[in-house]
């Protein structure tokens, strides 16, 4: 592979290349956030290039990103606070159509290729459907590790956008899929029912 070639083909688009600095938060997809620890300068195929050193915070992973190539890999900011009603919405809003009458395996492939999107709109959508899904069968064990994925993203990026407690945004977006309790018939009996219907 050229990376120079590589290299100057993503300086010279039309939009400017992010730049991380040490110390800065930022969200590697499927993976979630994680702190830039350093940028380092290495030689490969004898050409010099820099990356940037970043440990995931979920389980201190060490990822080696370069520093040019950070929008093909989809290494971004964390969202802004102001983002995370939106985030909500996305949670909130049902589909007509569950995907419930979808075979597993295609289910799984949709869920995955959201999750690797880096999209916290997209991770928000298989948290949804996946907690919806849970009020009618049991989940199974690769479901299970999706929801638990899709969980733990969500978690940690707005409790960081948020800048508090994990366990405050958890149950807010719990709060989300308890289902509605079912409402009480009226009592035809019931004297203000009654008194209403006459004249």
């Amino acid at each position: 592979m050229n990376y120079k070639k590589v290299n100057e083909q993503a300086q010279s688009a039309n939009h400017e290349v992010r730049e991380f600095q040490i110390g800065d938060l930022a969200v590697y997809p499927a993976h979630g956030v994680g702190i830039i620890e350093a940028i380092e300068n290495k030689v490969i195929n004898g050409e010099e290039h820099d990356f940037y050193i970043m440990k995931v915070l979920e389980n201190n992973m060490v990822i080696m990103i370069p520093t040019w190539n950070v929008e093909s890999v989809g290494l971004r900011e964390v969202i802004d606070e102001k983002e995370i009603p939106k985030i909500y919405e996305v949670m909130k809003t049902r589909k007509e159509n569950p995907l419930d009458n979808q075979t597993w395996n295609r289910r799984y492939r949709e869920y995955m290729d959201k999750i690797k999107t880096g999209s916290l709109y997209d991770v928000a959508e298989v948290y949804r459907d996946l907690s919806i899904l849970k009020f009618t069968k049991d989940l199974s064990f690769g479901e299970r590790k999706l929801f638990d994925t899709a969980q733990v993203l969500l978690v940690r990026e707005l409790s960081t956008a948020k800048n508090t407690d994990e366990e405050e945004i958890l149950l807010e977006i719990q709060s989300f899929f308890i289902p509605p309790e079912p409402e009480e018939p009226e009592n035809p009996e019931d004297p203000e029912n009654a008194d209403s219907t006459q004249s």
